[in-house]
């Protein structure tokens, strides 16, 4: 047995295969802090005592996590749908015109660069032992990692939104309305400095941009949402 027989082909590990949660994951942190953080920063700078901001904080902490959830699996869902669709087209197409298919998969080797007596040879291989799965795969990009998955999605969304949602809640130790609008800013700054860094950091990207574009987001849309805040407070609605 030589050395590269007994390498596993399958050993390395790509951050691909977590592309469909990460995604949610992130996306529902981000917005977790940012939609909690900002909801409660419009409050509190209307002038509204403590428990109105804290009462605001859990309303939008609970629907944010629902809102999320329902979203994600959604629009997962429907990506289903259409992996769904794109499959039963191929397994029509197969039953219907098998040599039509097998030359359109020699065509897709040929366009990468085999040869085109050896993309012959490779189509038919694969025509011989899967030819829906040689489709899905090298015609559509479908693979079993690619693959949508609506509920764990939704579960990864809704869980990091809760979970980021918590943070700006702990500004609300503070004393007095002025020092508490100060706290749920920096508490939701340095949340959303963490989330960018750890979503960089698994993406296995440069951490600066990711932190700064997260950071910046969320810290225009509280300082917007402030604004709207100390504008019902002067208009005294």
């Amino acid at each position: 047995m030589t050395f590269l027989e007994t390498v596993n082909p399958h050993s390395e590990r790509h951050r691909g295969e977590h592309a469909g949660w990460l995604r949610a994951a992130v996306l529902g942190a981000n917005d977790g802090l940012v939609s909690t953080a900002s909801l409660m920063v419009g409050v509190a700078a209307s002038g509204a005592a403590a428990g109105a901001v804290l009462t605001a904080g859990l309303a939008g902490l609970a629907a944010g996590s629902m809102a999320m959830a329902a979203g994600e699996y959604v629009s997962v869902s429907s990506q289903v749908d259409v992996e769904r669709g794109d499959r039963a087209k191929e397994e029509l197409e197969l039953a219907t015109d098998p040599q039509a298919e097998l030359a359109e998969l020699a065509g897709i080797y040929r366009a990468r660069g085999l040869p085109a007596e050896l993309a012959a040879q490779v189509a038919a291989a694969l025509h011989d032992n899967d030819p829906l799965a040689a489709h899905l795969r090298d015609e559509l990009g479908h693979t079993e990692i690619t693959a949508a998955r609506p509920l764990q999605a939704a579960m990864a969304s809704a869980t990091s939104f809760f979970i980021g949602g918590l943070l700006p809640l702990l500004g609300l130790i503070a004393p007095t309305s002025a020092t508490r609008l100060l706290l749920i800013v920096i508490v939701t700054v340095l949340g959303l400095a963490i989330a960018g860094i750890l979503g960089a950091r698994v993406a296995g990207t440069s951490i600066l941009r990711p932190a700064l574009r997260v950071v910046v987001g969320g810290s225009l849309a509280m300082a917007i949402t402030a604004v709207v805040g100390q504008l019902v407070h002067v208009a005294g609605i």
